[in-house]
């Protein structure tokens, strides 16, 4: 019996690791380091987890005001001047040599030279009762502009399509760092546990510049990252069981995995094991839950006429159903990309009379549709919408090394761009900051990526400071400790 014993403790000796030592050791360096504290608590303390619950349920710092969120990113940055932030003094100097105090000292993309100043491509006008100012490209979203809150005052120190992308999805340039979503789903939880918390849907026949890892979990457990799924077929690969493959023998194989990596967690100690065992459960869930929660065939033919739905296929629309039908189950964090935003002008689909004005024309329906529905539904004022790029688009015309160019396009803008949200706590029918008079650089009230992801935080509940996770002796957190001063939009804020 003692050799038997003595064998365990070799065996579980040889298993262990230095973090695992010290973390568990009662007489460790990491128990003196807490001793010194003061009684000061660990940054993840707020956050109790349950390795084989991870999703369960967690209360925010402070009441919320939003409880999920659907984010729709398109990717390549829709240009801000054809859309919502009209000025009549670019409109006027149209074709005019750009001043030079617009370009001194500054990075473009593409742009050499001295650019010509272009104008809206598209008219403008004012809607609703709020008076917004909105182009005609998008007559069914006028319909519902009395609900959005617009920041006009957007920057980010970011130009080029990466490294803006992960900055403004994860609050980090480089990868490695958690997505919102990801952030979120550690922060709350998620109220259904048959699908998964954070759930990405793509369109546009790409995906983001930046791939994946907009929707990692970067230095989070790796349970809360974005699950991708698709919008035609099964929503998760190998969802179905193979032929032959009953759902019985299917609930053996998993509990006879499970009995496994039990006994790896009972020898390792590591939590990523048991979360490894929720996820398979979730997924043997998900062949029930999912599929039905993808079949928007369900819907009515109002519904798929309200969006311009097409079931059978991949599209912006079908997402943009898609993600009512996951909010209204519980689903956390619902992430649209729509892919083909960037309209430099070095071709027809990037040009902005031509393909942006398509892109327009594919968005603008089934997002209209989506405010509406929520609203008409009683979701709406405790989901946030949130739509917006990576950057904007310039005031002058693009010109390839300082030539005009075939088609009318505009270069990447990292001074200056346009978020719109609605619901969730916001306030309906108001505009935050504004451009400059040419619409080229954030002038009153500016935002920047880490004050937007603070007031994001805010509207779920959270202290931005306070929902931290411990990394190499650092508290890290969705607003970037290297970059201090971040502040809550309260003005937004309903």
């Amino acid at each position: 019996m003692d050799v038997d014993r003595s064998s365990v403790e070799r065996e579980w000796l040889l298993h262990q690791t230095r973090r695992l030592f010290l973390k568990d050791s009662l007489l460790g360096l990491g128990g003196l380091w807490l001793a010194t504290q003061g009684g000061r608590s660990a940054s993840a303390a707020d956050i109790a987890r349950d390795p084989a619950h991870p999703w369960s349920v967690q209360p925010p710092h402070f009441k919320p005001k939003a409880t999920r969120v659907i984010y729709v990113h398109l990717a390549g940055s829709p240009s801000q001047l054809e859309l919502f932030d009209y000025k009549p003094v670019l409109e006027k100097y149209s074709g005019k040599d750009c001043p030079a105090q617009l370009l001194k000292g500054k990075q473009f993309a593409f742009i050499q030279g001295i650019p010509k100043l272009l104008g809206p491509v598209f008219p403008f006008h004012k809607a609703g009762q709020s008076g917004q100012w909105i182009s005609d490209r998008l007559p069914h979203l006028e319909k519902v502009i009395d609900e959005l809150c617009f920041i006009k005052s957007m920057w980010t120190d970011q130009f080029n399509h990466g490294p803006a992308q992960l900055l403004i999805q994860t609050g980090n340039q480089n990868v490695g760092s958690p997505a919102m979503g990801a952030w979120a789903l550690y922060g709350l939880g998620t109220e259904n546990d048959s699908l998964p918390g954070f759930i990405v849907l793509t369109s546009g026949g790409k995906n983001p510049d930046a791939g994946k890892s907009v929707w990692g979990s970067g230095f989070l457990p790796s349970v809360y990252q974005g699950i991708q799924c698709r919008s035609q077929g099964d929503p998760v690969l190998f969802l179905s069981n193979p032929k032959g493959v009953t759902s019985q023998l299917r609930r053996r194989t998993l509990d006879a995995l499970a009995e496994l990596n039990q006994q790896t967690a009972a020898e390792l100690g590591d939590p990523e094991t048991r979360t490894r065992i929720a996820q398979y459960e979730m997924a043997f869930r998900m062949q029930v839950k999912a599929s039905e929660a993808f079949d928007i065939t369900r819907e009515s033919k109002r519904v798929h006429q309200a969006y311009g739905t097409e079931p059978g296929k991949e599209s912006f629309a079908n997402n943009c159903l898609l993600a009512r039908r996951l909010v209204e189950r519980g689903v956390r964090f619902v992430q649209l990309y729509d892919w083909g935003w960037d309209s430099h002008g070095a071709s027809a689909s990037e040009a902005l009379n031509a393909g942006f004005k398509n892109k327009c024309a594919k968005m603008d329906r089934p997002m209209a549709a989506l405010v509406k529905d929520l609203k008409d539904r009683g979701l709406l004022d405790e989901t946030l919408i949130i739509w917006g790029g990576e950057f904007g688009r310039t005031s002058m015309q693009e010109n390839r090394r300082g030539m005009k160019m075939k088609f009318i396009g505009r270069d990447h803008n990292p001074f200056a761009f346009t978020i719109w949200m609605a619901g969730g706590g916001v306030k309906a029918g108001y505009t935050h900051g504004e451009t400059d008079e040419l619409g080229f650089q954030s002038l009153v009230d500016p935002v920047s990526i880490p004050d937007f992801h603070a007031t994001v935080l805010a509207l779920l509940g959270f202290d931005h400071l306070r929902l931290t996770y411990p990394v190499q002796g650092v508290n890290q957190r969705l607003t970037n400790v290297t970059k201090p001063g971040s502040q809550v939009v309260k003005a937004v804020m309903a």
